[in-house]
């Protein structure tokens, strides 16, 4: 048995041995700690908020929140395509071809993302206005947004960087990249808003500081460590770019699926006041923290599949998606239960009342559990998108978001007024999500059977894609370290 250098185990394709739950769950518990500190921050930026006795400005950064989720899903779809196409290149062993998708991707981000940053601004006001925003509420979220928008490139670039950061298989930095930018969130947050008497403008400035962040550590990571960055090609990017929105088209869109059914949400509950809409805020920023370690987990499933994909180790593909619904679903049944004892504590902590206070109340009771369904949507999604079937992740994904989402949440509205609208999104997603499992498990199935490759199964053959969730989950950044040996 020949001698493995540490640069080549540093190399070698990490998840084509081991066991799959084991990878699953060192991944996903590495992972959740970066991303559930960046959530956790964002939590307490709405505390903070809070505590300022604004109504308006709790109801402007849920505003706020469904364009930024918009900006997110375009930096999830390209960070999907990177991730992907860059893990298959080193499952099958091109280094070279691995380094140069890097740097083609990454000027593809920073292109993409400068574009669509800036040219938001100049259109919040008949956006947020389309949401029902008004008045106050309107020119807080505005303002916070012509701070943090034209941002968006340092956002993709970090993103992409912790994509290669999974790709490559370095748990402990690409967990470092979402941990160091939310240390940062969480030193800045209350200095600039009640330090420096900033309130919603001094969150805005934290965040594009916790931004410059994130690229930082990502960029040292992906580059300076690994050397995964290659020198971008004139000549070969064009083809590169090519190869990367084969997979990052169809993820596009259905990332956007999710900010389209968030936007359709917000815009009814907005019917029931800023109180509605801001009992709304709270409970999608409780909803990644608590439901942190699935959005991780979703993101554990695409290096995986991806490496032995590459690989063309089939067996283990059924062995993973198996171990990612069993820890999926014995965290959320943990987690609904904790969230209903501490209902009383949460809605204390945010000092909400009434149809705020019924909101989250709701959540905690009956609907946190639809992230049952959600959960295996999450892993269906991967699964679609790794093996080569992305339209399947994007026809779930849409399907959720339109048909899952506008008539529940309508016939919520109009029956149970603004926690109708929450029922409502919870009863689509159970719909779509066991649908997208079942569906999955035979996709499986038809690869272990027929031992297809991805060529003849995909219309997109050049690359498999890491899972699809939300723009929340976009930050997920988890992989296992397990060395390779290689016989004479």
């Amino acid at each position: 048995m020949a001698v493995v250098s540490g640069k080549d185990q540093a190399q070698a394709p990490k998840f084509t041995s081991g066991s799959p739950l084991r990878h699953v769950v060192v991944m996903t518990t590495t992972g959740s700690i970066g991303l559930m500190a960046v959530f956790a921050v964002d939590l307490a930026n709405l505390f903070y908020i809070s505590m300022l006795g604004v109504r308006e400005l709790a109801a402007a950064v849920g505003f706020a929140g469904t364009i930024l989720f918009f900006q997110i899903s375009l930096c999830i779809g390209l960070t999907i395509g990177t991730g992907a196409i860059v893990a298959r290149a080193i499952g099958s062993g091109d280094r070279e071809e691995a380094r140069r998708l890097a740097g083609s991707s990454l000027v593809v981000m920073l292109l993409a993302s400068l574009t669509v940053g800036i040219l938001t601004v100049p259109f919040l006001d008949p956006i947020l206005s389309a949401l029902g925003a008004q008045g106050e509420t309107k020119q807080f979220a505005e303002t916070y947004l012509t701070i943090v928008s034209p941002t968006m490139p340092l956002l993709g670039v970090g993103m992409c960087c912790s994509a290669l950061l999974r790709a490559v298989g370095d748990a402990r930095r690409s967990m470092n990249v979402t941990l160091f930018a939310g240390l940062a969130a969480a030193v800045l947050d209350p200095i600039l808003i009640f330090g420096f008497d900033l309130d919603l403008m001094g969150a805005a400035i934290a965040a594009l500081l916790s931004r410059c962040v994130l690229v930082a550590i990502g960029w040292h990571g992906a580059s300076t460590v690994h050397g995964l960055v290659g020198r971008p090609s004139m000549a070969a990017l064009p083809r590169d770019a090519r190869q990367l929105f084969k997979v990052a088209g169809p993820a596009i869109l259905t990332n956007i699926a999710t900010p389209v059914a968030s936007a359709y949400v917000t815009f009814s509950m907005a019917k029931f006041g800023d109180a509605a809409v801001a009992g709304l805020a709270i409970v999608d920023r409780v909803v990644p923290v608590a439901f942190g370690v699935i959005f991780a987990l979703s993101g554990a499933v695409g290096p995986i599949f991806a490496q032995n994909l590459g690989a063309r180790i089939f067996e283990r593909i059924r062995e993973t998606l198996r171990a990612s619904l069993t820890v999926m679903l014995t965290y959320v049944a943990s987690v609904w239960f904790v969230l209903f004892l501490g209902q009383d504590l949460l809605v204390q902590v945010f000092s909400v009342e009434g149809v705020a206070a019924d909101i989250v109340r709701l959540f905690c009771t009956l609907t946190a559990g639809g992230f049952l369904f959600i959960g295996c949507l999450f892993v269906a999604n991967a699964a679609f998108n790794n093996l080569g079937f992305p339209l399947l992740s994007t026809g779930f994904n849409w399907g959720r978001a339109t048909l899952g989402t506008i008539p529940f949440v309508t016939l919520g509205a109009w029956a149970g007024g603004a926690q109708g609208i929450v029922i409502g999104q919870a009863a689509g997603a159970l719909v779509f999500g066991l649908a997208a499992v079942v569906v999955a498990f035979r996709v499986v199935g038809r690869l272990r059977d027929d031992r297809l490759g991805p060529e003849p199964a995909s219309p997109w053959p050049e690359a498999a894609a890491q899972p699809v969730s939300s723009g929340k989950a976009a930050l997920a950044t988890l992989t296992a370290a397990r060395t390779a040996e290689a016989e004479d």
